[in-house]
């Protein structure tokens, strides 16, 4: 019985050529038409893996895990500077946006170290400032929100409610200063109502001339809850 041979088939050559067009891999730097520059590993034709990508206009470079053409995973960005670079954020990444817990250095004097949520400040967080101030606790939509504790340069300190950046609701205002603390409600960065007393006189480097009499008001605790209560229970 005589034997058919059956020609391959074979793919047109403008997939073959295709195939090999495609970035995948680790490459070399690939230049966009921008001038901008990506050196770093590829995958379906997009940035996937680990990378450095260096913008032509602003002169910044991100180091870090891609995904998809976008930075995701760990990573840190940093500008140009007349010295050199200066590194802005280094920490997680989601969908080219600040995701995660990670650092970022608004000067060389101030930074944010915590979580992040879609390139703003929520979740837990440390926020040191240029003026010697840190305030650590939680932050909702790029600003303190919940519970904190804010530590002045010369130790004084609030721990209590606050709400976008400032204080409110209930807390404790320490003078360590003048050896006293006020303990009650605030409302958009104003104390309302509460009570003052003495609370470390006797280490307090500055004290007051007389310590706080002793309060003789009937029901006075009372008396601080309705007024607690009233604005509280304001509309802001």
């Amino acid at each position: 019985m005589p034997i058919t041979k059956h020609p391959k088939t074979r793919e047109p050559l403008w997939k073959e050529w295709d195939y090999k067009a495609q970035k995948k891999g680790v490459h070399h730097t690939v230049y966009s038409v921008n001038g901008d520059q990506y050196t770093g590993e590829w995958n379906g034709n997009k940035k996937n893996g680990k990378g450095t990508m260096q913008w032509k206009k602003s002169k910044a470079i991100y180091d870090g895990d891609w995904k998809d053409d976008r930075r995701c995973g760990y990573g840190t960005y940093s500008i140009k500077e007349t010295s050199g670079y200066r590194k802005i954020y280094s920490g997680g990444w989601k969908n080219d946006k600040r995701h995660g817990y990670g650092t970022n250095f608004y000067s060389p004097t101030e930074y944010y170290e915590g979580e992040w949520y879609a390139d703003k400040r929520s979740g837990w967080g440390r926020m040191y400032y240029s003026d010697g101030a840190v305030y650590e606790g939680e932050w909702y939509d790029d600003k303190q929100n919940g519970e904190g504790m804010l530590r002045l340069a010369n130790e004084n300190r609030y721990e209590g409610e606050w709400k976008d950046g400032l204080k409110h609701g209930k807390g404790i205002f320490y003078f360590l200063d003048k050896g006293q603390k006020y303990t009650g409600v605030w409302a958009l960065d104003i104390p309302k109502c509460g009570t003052m007393e003495d609370f470390g006189r006797e280490k307090a480097p500055e004290p007051t001339t007389y310590p706080i009499p002793e309060c003789t008001l009937e029901d006075a605790k009372g008396v601080l809850k309705e007024a607690e209560d009233t604005f509280l229970d304001e509309p802001q």
